[in-house]
């Protein structure tokens, strides 16, 4: 993080901590107009402004202050006239709207030529004059009858009504106090390969807007739709497309209205024929384009001296910086859609099409490593729970793609503590998988170690981690021991969440020589498993999968309750669901811990505030704290858009900069 944004992270104030907001409400509007007739389409374009004044972008049509299919009519100097008295009088009305930046299409004379153009209007001023860069002059278009391309204008400025304005394609409309950089492009400069914005945005600019008037054909709207998601993705930017309206139809050509507002490969908000006036919404979330930028080290930058910057006003939504509960009230009223699963597609096909391909490179990242090491044998314990029965589903998948693998199988019960339920399970599941099934008692060896060590053989309470340790550590050590005698390699069955929050014991259960769900979170275990298991073939695996999904989350090193699970996972650590989610935004967006609580407060409306803070700090002290356990890791495929590896894994802070991060959580709550 720059000086800047960590004094922006970490400012404190009687209301709390206070984050940078960097939170743009942006619009696509298409008004209703009339081809030709000037003063009623300044009116529509008025009227939406003021509707849509809480905004701090607004982008309209391409030449909508006149109308797109005005046709020879753009040689009249009157109607050229007078769509610059509307461009000021739109200007004029957006004298009283602070923060907001508008951007209108209007056809602009400059020396010999007409170009097609958008002007930026913030705060009552035109504060520059773009032109369009690739004028289409084929299939229906025409438009090379009456524009000239702005291509190779810059350094230039245009006089209109006495004030000199900025006029060129090296034009971007800066915001410093919100961070907005804006470029734009106008409908064609998107269709062409060597784009615009992509100069744009490698030279700075993070919001793309593009002024459109693209008709409708079978099969465009899909295009066009792919054409934004690409750009945005390409370029990590918010891109905010509007195309004209149904009004400017003719007999030729039928216009739709497309709306689309997209951020970093994903489209936020879109509309089409919509019913006019229309306006689309979307919130742009600055904090995570420019985190993907730094992120992507790939992406470059351009000679910032290629391009002019003028000032103009694109306000974060309500405050420039807010405190957790002030944030999480933002959310809220913006256009947001946050997911409670971040990991989990809520669609049910494209679930189980995603579970179905983690399983398929978890498996073929296994078939990879016995291949190259030559060792054919795949140990693996099983104890009845999620995680080891995913991790013996891609051992038989590996199998079916390596058929020399022999899959063997160890559940080692403890007595006193393993179910009856799981233990029941795991022998279930070895039987219908596993070519060899061992099961090995592991009581009278670790009642034997903890004697050794001077530790009562029984559970001492709340807090006895070698009498919890100890289990895991002989567990592992028969499977390693094992390996060993038969020239085997340990498939390791921890997940990324257990890892994350070190809900593992060190060199005990979380050591294998390749783990397979290490980058797997536990909110996605159970999914796959069931995807897994609905297009098994054998009903009695089946059965058995979803006994097993259907069985709380349970380390089983406490004793158990007359045989009955008695330790239960997310009363220790809390609910897996949602430090998967704090967890995603982390890595994901490398969010400051208030960042991700706020956002959990607006995920999880049923929790109250202060719970979601006391959640917030259990999840990063066990983040961090628990780094050593991470440090060592075994190699595992990456499966996710999120990572633990050794390579790329956060470092343990000091208790000073420990203090920072948990710091960045205290806060009055209203």
């Amino acid at each position: 993080m720059s000086k800047q944004e960590i004094e922006w992270s970490f400012q404190k104030t009687k209301k709390g901590v206070i984050m940078r907001n960097q939170l743009i409400l942006a619009a696509a509007a298409v008004p209703d107009l009339k081809v030709a007739d000037v003063e009623y389409n300044t009116n529509q374009i008025v009227r939406l402004i003021k509707e849509n004044s809480a905004c701090g972008l607004i982008v309209f049509p391409e030449l909508s202050v006149t109308g797109y299919t005005c046709a020879d009519l753009f040689g009249s100097g009157l109607l050229l006239e007078k769509a610059q008295d509307g461009m000021i009088r739109i200007a004029e009305a957006t004298q009283e709207y602070s923060g907001l930046t508008v951007i209108i299409g209007v056809p602009i004379r400059f020396e010999n030529n007409l170009y097609n153009c958008a002007a930026v209007i913030s705060e009552g001023n035109v504060c520059a004059i773009i032109p369009k860069q690739y004028i289409p002059s084929y299939s229906e278009f025409y438009e090379g009858r009456w524009f000239s391309s702005g291509k190779g204008l810059t350094e230039r400025s245009v006089r209109i009504h006495g004030k000199d304005i900025p006029f060129g394609t090296d034009i971007l409309a800066e915001d410093p106090e919100s961070g907005a950089v804006l470029g734009i492009e106008i409908c064609e400069d998107l269709w062409v390969p060597d784009k615009p914005s992509t100069h744009m945005c490698l030279a700075g600019a993070n919001i793309i807007a593009n002024l459109s008037a693209s008709d409708e054909l079978i099969g465009k709207e899909e295009y066009r739709r792919r054409l934004v998601e690409q750009q945005s993705g390409s370029c990590y930017c918010a891109y905010v497309y509007a195309s004209a309206g149904v009004d400017e139809s003719s007999t030729d050509l039928v216009f739709s209205g497309h709306t689309l507002i997209g951020q970093c490969g994903t489209v936020l908000q879109e509309d089409i024929f919509p019913l006019c006036p229309s306006v689309s919404t979307g919130a742009i979330d600055l904090v995570r384009i420019m985190y993907d930028r730094r992120h992507q080290n790939t992406f470059g930058n351009a000679d910032e001296n290629m391009y002019r910057r003028v000032n103009v006003n694109i306000r974060a939504f309500r405050n420039g910086e807010a405190s957790i509960s002030e944030m999480a009230d933002i959310l809220k009223e913006l256009p947001v859609v946050l997911s409670r699963n971040p990991f989990v597609p809520s669609d049910d096909r494209e679930r189980r099409d995603r579970c179905r391909k983690i399983m398929r490179i978890q498996a073929n990242g296994l078939a990879t490593r016995i291949r190259a090491t030559g060792i054919y044998n795949l140990l693996i314990g099983i104890s009845g729970g999620l995680d080891s029965t995913l991790a013996l589903l891609v051992c038989a998948e590996a199998r079916s793609m390596v058929p020399e693998i022999r899959i063997i199988a160890y559940t080692m019960p403890n007595k006193g503590n393993t179910s009856g339920l799981t233990y029941k399970n795991a022998r279930e599941l070895m039987r219908l998988i596993a070519d060899e099934v061992h099961e090995v008692p592991i009581s009278e060896s670790v009642q034997m170690h903890l004697k050794d060590i001077g530790h009562s053989p029984d559970y001492q309470g709340e807090g006895d981690s070698a009498y919890e340790n100890a289990q895991a550590r002989m567990r592992t050590y028969i499977l390693m021991d094992a390996a060993n005698m038969i020239n085997g390699l340990v498939v390791g069955t921890g997940d990324l969440s257990e890892l994350a929050l070190g809900w593992c014991t060190y060199n005990g259960d979380h050591m294998s020589m390749y783990a397979v769900n290490a980058s797997v979170p536990k909110t996605l275990v159970k999914y796959i498993c069931r995807t897994y298991a609905q297009f098994c073939s054998s009903e009695e695996l089946r059965r058995v999968i979803f006994a097993i999904c259907d069985t709380p989350i349970t380390p089983e090193l406490t004793p158990s309750h007359e045989g009955k699970i008695s330790q239960m996972t997310e009363e220790k650590i809390g609910k897996y669901d949602l430090n998967d989610f704090l967890l995603y935004y982390t890595l994901r967006y490398g969010f400051e811990p208030s960042r991700s609580a706020a956002y959990a407060m607006c995920a999880y409306p049923e929790l109250e505030r202060k719970e979601i803070i006391k959640a917030a700090e259990r999840f990063y002290i066990r983040f961090f704290t628990q780094q050593f356990k991470r440090s060592c890791l075994p190699d595992g495929p990456k499966v996710g858009s999120v990572s633990l590896s050794p390579r790329g894994d956060w470092r343990m802070p000091s208790d000073a900069s420990m203090r920072l991060w948990l710091d960045d959580l205290k806060d009055v709550m209203r």
